[in-house]
């Protein structure tokens, strides 16, 4: 990565007269492991670097990237970008909000710096894994273990002083299995992610947390039992919590999706403006609160800085019930008539950046899991789910479940197969009457924009208790 060419196609830039530029340089190192039945199937290493301009003029914003690290071709990209801008000639000028340009270096220290263990050590302990779950004497005809590592610089610049380095490492993997009993096939998946240094791979314990899924299945082939359809209560572990808050109030409160830039690709918003549902309504009990918060330290989707200079904070998104506040970038905050709270990322030097989710959780509450489960006369508790799905506006949903168990009397009892939850954001954040004291977090790929760009995340929260919702 070339921090001069940087400067000097921001420099080339300010000669055009532009009412604002930036320069993003980015490179990355990545690392890729796949093991298919004990089998190394795929080992890969490579490097990808680059940088980009984004330029606002005459009411119009361009974007254009390269991969040559030249004067001439920073020059080639600076004036694409500005073509792009001139001739958009929008009836609805691009503004951005005000921000402050910040010089500010940070990086994620590394126990174990990924770099430092050699192929065939990595390698080995992914085998770990699969000889572990060929020990546990149970038919496990498709196991896929992966593992996927990163380590990324940045270096961002704009006309308003910004000048922003960063060095984040991170490591991902994935456990997928098959188990087949009597004749029964039943499948599972675990991620794992970090910003961090290898030692987070020893610290994930995936073969122990991989064998109880393995367990889980048999089990549930073995002795489940359909669930009898019906109002009841409902358990979610921080699972099914996690990818319900990511899901019907993470993306909803993107502020591009609310506008309707992402109508025709990622889809749409229930919140929009002039709509039932705006900044002060209702939308769950009093007792939920979920935050998309990119500074947790080590998380998965951790940044300091977002890709447009604006300093990460907590963003509580439904507070106490009611929805508070959207995720934003530049752009949609001088829409809305706010300020950006840092909710821009890109995936790559080759994508422009978008409104993202980073870290989004269900706040912790005060009850404790004893206390969640003794009143429940007749419900299931959904520990884990095997599908989800929603609409494109993040209204109507459906959630399986994996490991699920029958309640009765506040005590669990056999295995519940597949028992399903479908219902609206409104009426599912609205059944939400206790939340555990625990806080469990778990990786996750978010997938958003044309062309795709898959962000790391986390997602998760404490155990959640839902009154009277209909389960199937």
């Amino acid at each position: 990565m070339n921090k001069d060419i940087a400067e000097y196609a921001l420099e080339y830039a300010k000669g055009k007269g532009v009412d604002y530029a930036e320069v993003r340089a980015h490179r990355e190192y990545q690392e890729a492991i796949v093991l298919k039945n004990g089998i190394v199937e795929a080992y890969i290493q490579s490097v990808d670097s680059g940088f980009c301009t984004r330029i606002l003029a005459d009411g119009g914003l361009g974007f254009a990237s390269t991969n040559k690290w030249m004067k001439d071709e920073a020059r080639d990209v600076v004036d694409i970008a500005y073509k792009f801008a001139r001739s958009a000639n929008r009836r609805n000028k691009i503004v951005f909000a005000k921000e402050e340009g910040v010089e500010v270096k940070y990086s994620v220290e590394q126990k174990v710096k990924v770099e430092d263990v050699d192929p065939e050590s990595k390698i080995a302990q992914l085998s770990e894994v699969d000889k572990t779950l060929i020990s546990l004497g149970i038919n496990i005809p498709a196991r896929v273990i992966q593992c996927i590592i990163t380590s990324t610089e940045k270096y961002f610049a704009n006309t308003e002083g910004a000048r922003i380095t960063s060095f984040i490492p991170k490591v991902f993997a994935t456990a997928m299995i098959t188990v087949v009993e009597q004749g029964h096939p039943e499948q599972a998946a675990r991620q794992f992610g970090c910003s961090g240094g290898w030692e987070f791979f020893d610290q994930w314990n995936i073969p122990e947390e991989i064998s109880h899924e393995a367990k889980v299945l048999k089990r549930l082939v073995e002795e489940g039992k359909p669930i009898t359809p019906g109002k009841m209560d409902l358990i979610c572990g921080p699972e099914v919590a996690g990818i319900a808050a990511h899901e019907s109030c993470g993306h909803p409160m993107e502020a591009d999706r609310i506008l309707g830039r992402e109508m025709s690709q990622a889809g749409r918003s229930f919140i929009y403006p002039g709509g039932p549902f705006w900044i002060g309504t209702r939308i769950g009990s009093p007792v939920v609160t979920i935050v998309d918060d990119p500074r947790i330290k080590n998380s998965y989707g951790y940044y300091e800085y977002d890709d447009e200079g604006v300093k990460a904070k907590p963003r509580h998104l439904y507070k106490n019930g009611i929805i508070n506040e959207f995720l934003q970038n530049r752009e949609t905050a001088a829409k809305l008539g706010t300020r950006s709270n840092g909710s821009s990322r890109s995936v790559n030097y080759d994508r422009e950046a978008i409104v993202r989710m980073a870290n989004t959780y269900v706040q912790p509450g005060d009850m404790s899991e004893e206390e969640l489960f003794e009143d429940v006369k007749h419900g299931v508790y959904m520990r884990s789910f095997t599908e989800w799905n929603i609409d494109d506006r993040r209204f109507n949903q459906r959630y399986v479940g994996r490991e699920a168990y029958l309640v009765e009397d506040g005590k669990l009892k056999h295995p519940v197969v597949r028992p399903t939850i479908e219902t609206s954001t409104l009426n599912f954040w609205s059944s939400v009457d206790g939340v555990s004291k625990e806080l469990v977090l778990n990786a996750g790929t978010c997938g958003k924009g044309d062309p795709s760009q898959g962000i790391p995340t986390f997602m998760g929260g404490p155990m959640i208790r839902l009154r009277g919702v209909y389960i199937k």
